[in-house]
């Protein structure tokens, strides 16, 4: 018995070594995209701060990664939670999409704020810095609320631009 366990931790210690070279691309940019949604729209600098502390690293093309995102299989995990982020919203990508999409995403961001759902309570175990007070989401409410009136009037703006 005691063989056995000797070589079966011999065995997942070496899998353990081995998955350390196997390792995913990282979500990092290094240029601002013209895409992003404070190169599309005049946001306030608080509600940016806000944005890039609390929803960036998940929700945009620039991750600051924590030291242990390059211990396997943990670093996996990650990138598959980002992936799956940016699926969902990605701020660095938010000019490119069309109006209904990003009025759809400004609904939802509002949306999840309301009810607790964002910052996710696993991100904030391991970022205390993200987490947002009362007042705060507050503000991102209504930003994402009074970005839905600019989004809606710059689309009406082109569609008679386009019409005359």
């Amino acid at each position: 018995m005691k063989k056995i366990l000797k070589g079966s931790a011999f065995v997942l210690g070496t899998l353990l070594v081995l998955v350390q070279f196997v390792r995913p691309e990282k979500n990092t940019s290094s240029a601002p995209s013209p895409y992003d949604i404070a190169a599309q729209y005049d946001l306030p600098s608080d509600i940016h701060a806000m944005l890039r502390t609390s929803c960036y690293d998940c929700h945009s093309n620039s991750t600051r990664y924590p030291w242990y995102a390059d211990i396997q299989p943990i670093g996996w995990w990650l990138n598959q939670h980002i992936t799956e982020a940016k699926r969902e919203l990605n701020f660095s990508e938010f000019g490119r999409r069309n109006p209904r999409w990003q009025l759809r995403k400004l609904d939802e961001v509002a949306e999840q704020l309301e009810k607790n759902e964002m910052p996710l309570p696993s991100y904030l175990l391991a970022h205390p810095e993200a987490r947002l007070s009362d007042q705060q989401k507050e503000q991102l409410i209504a930003w994402a609320k009074a970005m839905k009136q600019r989004v809606t009037g710059a689309t009406a703006d082109q569609e008679r631009r386009r019409r005359d």
